[in-house]
This record gives structure tokens, sequence and C-alpha cells, in this order.
């Protein structure tokens, strides 16, 4: 059985956040629980979700799931932008809504990065440290 999609492809958050997730290097994106999500061998970037104990609040429909660095995770967890989301939350992930006026694309673009470090292997991170990112 397949999940129904539950995102638009012209929705600008979604947009914004895939032309960014797709310069990491090996980046690809799929549909995965009718969410795109962003991986190389491990996904480091989910659009959408929900919130832990919630399902019904639409908070997270447009958010990005990230893995936070556990350096930053204490700060980034007192943050009340920062939500625990359904499913990935257990795993350590947090989301960040996208659908505000407030979204600092740059704070986005380092929280997609951190996850992507943690997920992408040391080959790829090299490969990102080598293009002159972080």
């Amino acid at each position: 059985m397949s999940h129904p999609k539950m995102f638009d492809d012209d929705d600008p958050a979604y947009v914004r956040l895939s032309t960014l997730c797709l310069t990491f290097p090996d980046a690809a994106e799929k549909i995965a629980h009718g969410r795109p999500v962003w991986f190389t061998k491990k996904v480091f970037a989910v659009f959408g979700g929900k919130i832990k104990g919630d399902h019904a609040d639409p908070l997270l429909d447009h958010a990005l799931l990230f893995l936070p660095d556990p350096a930053e995770r204490v700060a980034l967890e007192q943050d009340a932008r920062i939500h625990l989301p359904a499913y990935y939350g257990p795993a350590g992930w947090l989301a960040l809504p996208l659908d505000t006026p407030e979204v600092d694309w740059d704070e986005v673009a380092e929280l997609v990065e951190s996850s992507y470090r943690q997920t992408a292997g040391v080959r790829r991170v090299a490969r990102l440290d080598e293009a002159g990112r972080g």
C-alpha cells in the first residue's frame, strides 16, 4: 500500500529546500511515506511531518526535519521554533517550520549541512569540505 502524496510540487518552501539539498555531494531525492526526503546512503532531510503525539496538527506540514549536531541539540530544543516530529523524533530528529515569514534560509542551510555531515559518510563530507563548504 503506497502513501498518498502529502506535499505540493509548487510549494515555495519545498522548492527552495529541494534546490538546497540537491547541492550536496551525491544527494538525491525520493518520496517516502508521501513526503520528499533527501539522502545519500541515509536520509539527511525531510520536508514535512507531524507533531509527536498530535497527528492532526498541521504545524509541521511545511517543515524541515533534520538531524541536529549533538553539540547544538540542547540549544535547538530551547528554541520555540523547533519541534519534536513524530516518527523521526525518537531517532533524534527535530523540525523547523518553513512556512513563516521569519524563516532564515541561511540557518536552514546550516541545519541541512549539519544533518548531511552526520549521515553522508567520510568521503562525501571530505568532498563537501573540498568544495569550500563548512
